[in-house]
């Protein structure tokens, strides 16, 4: 059993540099916001044992790749961690100890079991922010081994990453320079936003500003800065008459993003927001 893992208070995240972030307990952490009684220890232990199995195996193996491949033989062939396909949008695939304890997930939640199990076992797996479903890199020499956690961990080739990243760059496959700029590590601060921002995007779809809003304070909290999750905290505010709340967030950023694609829209709602009053809770 490793030491008792300990979460991080979200108040403090703003001030960590990117690349201390603790991704597997700030994942946690998101997951704790919907599950309150959330089994920390319970989590940790699982993936702990994941890592205990394969020890021995892992450590006999000289080349990191294979490694890696028994790293995910092991997570996706025995142990059965797999995409949900069937339900890609359902929220739970985005928090942690769901993906824990049903195997299953999108593509950045079981990118986050592969690389903690890897981690502990002494193999560095970055995440990568690719266009459409996230991804994962294994430095190897000069070059990278890139796997897909969605598929079983499956190694993609630079003709299919081409072909993926296309639809997302208006139909043109991406050059030499542009697939290189796709395939650069993610921070943990990166990859945490980006989970809240699937979440964020599943709760509006479904008009639950309550989580919706959860969701973007969060992400306030991780990155004060971030423009999109200013203005999707106003509206959220704004769907649940909490007026005082989306005068406030909204007129921040038209102030400070005036330029944005969006802004005379939201100066349009501010205008209106100025007749209107909040809606008792």
């Amino acid at each position: 059993m490793s030491d008792a893992l300990h979460l991080p208070d979200w108040t403090s995240l703003s001030g960590v540099a990117d690349a201390a972030v603790p991704l597997f307990a700030c994942a946690l952490l998101i997951a704790r916001d919907e599950y309150p009684a959330l089994d920390v220890a319970h989590c940790d232990a699982v993936l702990q044992a994941h890592a205990r199995h394969l020890r021995v195996e892992v450590d006999t193996i000289e080349p990191t790749p294979l490694k890696m491949q028994a790293i995910n033989r092991h997570l996706f062939e025995e142990v059965g961690y797999t995409g949900n396909h069937d339900a890609y949008y359902d929220p739970r695939n985005s928090y942690l100890n769901e993906v824990i304890e049903r195997r299953l997930g999108n593509p950045i939640m079981l990118a986050v079991v592969q690389m903690e199990v890897a981690r502990r076992l002494g193999v560095h797996l970055e995440g990568i922010s690719f266009p459409g479903h996230f991804l994962v890199r294994l430095p190897v020499g000069d070059g990278m081994l890139v796997m897909d956690p969605f598929n079983g961990g499956r190694p993609l080739d630079i003709e299919e990453l081409r072909s993926r990243a296309s639809p997302h760059l208006d139909g043109g496959l991406p050059d030499d320079d542009t697939l290189a700029k796709l395939l650069r590590p993610a921070t943990p601060r990166m990859m945490l936003m980006r989970m809240l921002r699937n979440l964020h995007g599943t709760y509006a779809e479904a008009e639950d500003w309550v989580r919706a809003v959860r969701c973007a304070d969060r992400l306030l909290s991780l990155s004060p800065d971030a423009p999109d999750a200013l203005r999707d905290r106003g509206l959220g505010y704004l769907a649940l008459g909490h007026v005082t709340g989306a005068r406030e967030d909204l007129g921040h950023y038209v102030v400070r993003y005036p330029d944005a694609a969006d802004a005379d829209a939201v100066r349009d709602q501010l205008v209106h927001l100025g007749r209107t009053r909040d809606r008792a809770h």
